[in-house]
């Protein structure tokens, strides 16, 4: 007996946002070994398991820039595709409480969560419509419905992100471009690293986070880009203007009892 298997079309070329770090870079390596045409984009240098490899392009340059869109969807990865994706994984996190914001800290934040995947938007959504359509994964976070303590400024800006993606799938499903979010819950990656390593005793916090997702550990980069190829795919045409919680489980339970509270489980 063979295993069944289930496999997906997906765009020609894929932009995605926030390339050199966390879910970005983990997903422009599964879009690349899978064949498609990746165009990252980031403030930082292409990461160094993707820089030279065939089938990737880098864009360095602020998202909340306009120059580095038009640089993006100018390439002839982008021009000569007939069908086109989009990713907005480009995002920054601080750690503190609204008593100590610091303006400019805020102000940069909205920058490049909020209108970053703003004018990622702007500058590849006239591509799609150009191609009679295309698919875009906006990724905000479990922080955009609840709260987190020490990540108002984050979590405002993810809020921002995911109304913002859910408004655009309205403006455009008449030219059959469907926008999705898709909100990771803890993950080993970058954001998430950072906070792990804010904490006052690093290890602690890893192994309580860890207990909190019903499986008990906590997502890897990998895990979550898969989702976003999903909703990158036709097979994902039924949804629209949707919010994706790749989480784990994590927020289906207001409580997971593991058995050490000393109840039943």
């Amino acid at each position: 007996m063979t295993n069944a298997s289930f496999t997906v079309s997906l765009p020609d070329t894929v932009i995605v946002s926030g390339a050199s770090s966390g879910l970005g870079r983990a997903l422009c390596r599964l879009l690349v070994k899978a064949g498609v045409a990746t165009i990252g984009v980031d403030i930082a240098k292409a990461a160094d398991d993707l820089a030279g490899v065939a089938g990737y392009r880098h864009v360095t340059g602020d998202v909340s820039d306009e120059q580095t869109w038009a640089a993006a969807t100018s390439s002839p990865e982008a021009t000569g595709a007939a069908t086109i994706g989009l990713v907005t994984a480009a995002a920054i996190l601080d750690v503190g409480d609204i008593v100590d914001l610091d303006k400019a800290v805020f102000e940069r934040t909205l920058r490049v969560n909020v209108v970053g995947t703003g004018l990622a938007m702007k500058a590849v959504l006239p591509l799609m419509i150009e191609r009679g359509g295309g698919a875009v994964v906006s990724i905000a976070s479990i922080d955009a419905t609840f709260a987190e303590q020490q990540l108002a400024t984050y979590a405002a800006s993810k809020g921002a992100v995911r109304q913002l993606a859910r408004t655009v799938a309205m403006d455009h499903a008449r030219d059959n471009i469907r926008v999705n979010v898709l909100s990771p819950g803890p993950m080993r990656a970058g954001l998430f690293e950072r906070h792990l390593q804010s904490a006052n005793d690093p290890e602690k916090f890893l192994a309580t986070r860890a207990q909190r997702q019903p499986g008990g550990e906590i997502l890897s980069a990998d895990d979550v880009a898969q989702a976003a190829m999903f909703l990158l795919s036709p097979a994902a045409n039924a949804i629209n203007g949707a919010e994706v919680m790749a989480d784990g489980g994590l927020t289906t339970s207001f409580d997971f009892r593991t058995g050490a509270e000393g109840a039943s489980v």
